[in-house]
């Protein structure tokens, strides 16, 4: 099989270097924007030297971004070839085109390092939606967040610290928004929420809050009470759609999403009969990140053709079935927060059941009036 690079960076120097010996997989031509000596027989600048050469059987898109990966992807699956990325942004915005286009063209569009880096999870979810109902799905679906999260819990440090950390190890970037705002976990949890049940999701409709507002002092609060905090997404089926969402959650000390550490990532699914499964591993990394694109090459080369999910019905999101207690702490709590504080917990209060939705759409509203403003729901 021969495959096109698009992009050679980071990750898609990585499929070179898990190709590279190889008898069955064979990289013939690179897209590049800049010189690269060590591959310079097969890099080229020009797109339609790729789309052109009919020995290219996939296109491996690996440069990130919405565009030109959009018009790239879309002119491959139409001039017959398959198609494997890694990019979560573009599976997101155009769920609907490319899954269609691809089903048209009866090729294969796989994006298995899309969601989860390293981990098979997407492989996994359409091989239990088979045979079983998918009733949710979500966790830790970012490396970047759950490292902040996990070095606070672990020492007293502040989340400036432990951000500027993370971005000179290179787990964030120097605009860390997409990660520490949720941005990213909810592009992964819009794929995964359209496979597991067949829907149609807008990312830009589901609510979030992120984690950048987090402090020291609410983390020792957490703990003195047994709980950690994790940032989590959520999207399970309800009478209306689909209840979706991403939001710090306090989860029991000893509970799975407790315990892992650094930049690793735990998703998990529950079928209605086979119950709940979690899979657990590198959320990114070059190698790790790579070799999901590879195996998704390697399944086109056993026969693999179409997308995870055969269909993409627009959805609506209903979150009316939700609802949990929250800790908040705000410098300035209103009328509203005041008739739904249950206790108090240092600085923060805590609520009875709050409907999520309700809960996100205040808190967007409050950090309005309280920048510094943090909520968590508690399981």
């Amino acid at each position: 099989m021969n495959i096109a690079l698009l992009g050679f960076g980071v990750v898609g120097s990585g499929v070179y270097e898990w190709c590279r010996g190889r008898e069955d997989l064979h990289v013939r031509r690179v897209l590049i924007r800049s010189d690269k000596p060590e591959i310079a027989s097969i890099a080229t600048r020009d797109f339609e030297e790729i789309l052109h050469d009919d020995a290219i059987d996939v296109v491996a898109e690996v440069m990130g971004g919405l565009h030109p990966a959009y018009e790239y992807v879309s002119a491959a699956l139409k001039a017959g070839k398959h198609v494997v990325t890694a990019n979560k942004a573009l599976i997101a915005a155009y769920y609907q085109e490319l899954t269609a286009l691809a089903k048209q063209c009866g090729k294969a569009l796989l994006c298995t390092a899309a969601v989860g880096g390293g981990i098979p999870w997407l492989v996994n979810l359409a091989r239990c939606k088979k045979l079983d109902s998918i009733c949710r799905v979500g966790g830790i679906m970012n490396g970047t967040s759950n490292f902040i999260m996990d070095a606070m819990h672990k020492s007293p440090v502040s989340f400036p610290a432990i951000l500027k950390q993370a971005q000179e190890l290179g787990y964030a970037e120097a605009d860390p928004s997409a990660d520490i705002d949720g941005d990213d976990i909810r592009r992964k949890l819009v794929i995964s929420a359209n496979i597991a049940f067949d829907a149609l999701l807008r990312e830009e409709d589901i609510p979030m809050f992120g984690i950048r507002t987090v402090t020291d002092g609410d983390i020792k609060t957490f703990q003195s009470h047994g709980f950690a905090c994790k940032l989590l997404a959520e999207a399970a089926q309800a009478e209306g759609g689909v209840c979706a969402y991403i939001e710090p959650t306090l989860v029991a000390a000893d509970a799975l999403e407790a315990a892992v550490p650094a930049n690793f990532n735990l998703i998990t699914y529950e079928g209605e009969n086979i119950g709940r499964q979690s899979f657990y591993g590198q959320g990114a990394g070059q190698m790790p990140t790579a070799a999901n694109v590879v195996q998704d090459c390697l399944s086109i080369l056993e026969g693999r053709t179409g997308f995870y999910a055969q269909k993409a019905v627009p959805t609506a999101l209903d979150g009316t079935g939700e609802a949990h207690p929250y800790y908040v702490r705000t410098a300035a709590p209103d009328e509203w927060l005041k008739q739904h504080t249950a206790d108090t917990w240092d600085n923060g209060v805590v609520t009875g059941a709050i409907n999520t939705y309700e809960m996100l759409a205040w808190a967007k509203t409050q950090q309005k009036t309280d920048p510094t403003c943090f909520i968590a729901g508690i399981r």
